[in-house]
């Protein structure tokens, strides 16, 4: 039987300030992901240090705080099929240079700094970065997407 996964993504504010919302929501749902949890907010001072904590007093920490907090940022809950490794395929490699052809941040960013996007490295990164931006009633879980419906009625067979 297939488990599901539940991950963290993050459109930040060059991404929202450059009109890429769509574009990069489209990308996730084309995959058959369910959007379980999406808004548009400010980071406080409390989720960015909580977001980045294990940069913290490293040179470029500031500049991290700094830059998740220079506009607003849309946080999404996203659940699916390998939907952690998945999602890190799509959005591409953290340096834009470095990241395939077709990928977000292969098609809309040009500098590392300034990437478009985050997604969770890793199943425990996901569900602590979940808890900082989201709580669970903001999560809704009772619609199934297609994907999930095939698959269900697949193992029913």
């Amino acid at each position: 039987m297939l488990a599901e996964e539940r991950t963290f993504v993050a459109i930040k504010p060059d991404g929202v300030q450059r009109g890429l919302i769509g574009d990069v929501l489209t990308r996730f749902e084309r995959k058959g992901f369910k959007i379980m949890g999406m808004k548009l907010i400010q980071v406080s001072d409390e989720q960015a240090a909580s977001h980045y904590a294990e940069h913290k007093g490293k040179p470029f920490y500031p500049r991290l705080i700094k830059y998740i907090q220079s506009g607003p940022v849309v946080v999404m809950v996203i659940k699916g099929y390998g939907v952690v490794d998945s999602v890190r395929h799509i959005v591409g490699a953290t340096n834009p240079v470095n990241a395939d052809v077709g990928t977000i941040r292969a098609d809309f960013a040009q500098v590392m700094e300034y990437n478009v996007i985050h997604a969770s490295d890793s199943l425990a990164s996901a569900e602590r970065e979940i808890a900082i931006y989201f709580n669970e009633d903001e999560i809704f879980d009772t619609w199934k997407t297609k994907t999930e419906e095939l698959i269900e009625e697949d193992e029913l067979l």
